[in-house]
């Protein structure tokens, strides 16, 4: 019988996302536990003993306490889900390389634009939003002659980049250029089991 995993989040964060966007899509049974950020629970000594990072996502699957989105991914994956975690060498190293592109220029570019108008963090926006466009082309481009980042079939890869990729509008950055990254976030919404994450109101690029 399969434990339900607990997933401490924030509603507003990528990172929880992408854990609860691969938690519904695998079919894996879960409970969200919302991580009062703004007055600091994640700081406080009862989170800080799950992730001593302080920060979210965590998860808690029987006895075993994951932290990081993408470590969480793999985790999950290769536990409950292995057909989104390719085994071939090759296929598994891309995956691992589209997991450093959301943890560097996705987190550098269209997450970091969007924490300065969602959060309000003190960044240089016009260098994230510059970050995020470049970021977007490399992935149009790569995506010309592909459905999915890696494979025929969707991977973690995917579900990775999805969060921040989607909401980057949030960020003032528009998606309008990249029809090959907008047909990516499309396809990714047509899966069973797909979940949003919570829109806001601010951002003006469409």
């Amino acid at each position: 019988m399969r434990n339900t995993i607990r997933i401490h989040r924030h509603p507003l964060s990528g990172h929880s996302h992408r854990v609860q966007l691969f938690a519904s899509l695998a079919g894996i049974q879960h409970e969200l536990k919302d991580v009062d950020l703004a007055n600091g629970e994640h700081k406080q000594p009862a989170f800080l003993a799950l992730n001593p990072f302080g920060q979210v996502p965590v998860i808690e699957d029987g006895e075993t306490v994951l932290a990081d989105a993408n470590a969480i991914l793999v985790y999950l994956a290769r536990k409950y889900a292995p057909d989104y975690l390719p085994t071939d060498p090759v296929e598994e190293a891309q995956v691992q390389r589209w997991l450093s592109v959301a943890a560097n220029e996705i987190a550098n570019g269209p997450a970091a634009a969007r924490l300065v108008t969602v959060f309000g963090a003190t960044l240089d926006a016009e260098l994230a939003q510059s970050k995020a466009r470049n970021v977007l082309k490399t992935m149009d481009s790569i995506l010309q002659d592909r459905q999915w980042l890696v494979a025929d079939r969707p991977t973690i890869a995917d579900v990775a980049i999805y969060s921040y990729v989607a909401h980057a509008p949030e960020g003032n950055v528009s998606l309008a250029p990249y029809a090959n990254v907008r047909a990516l976030l499309k396809r990714i919404e047509s899966l069973p089991g797909f979940v949003p994450m919570v829109a806001t109101k601010v951002g003006l690029a469409a």
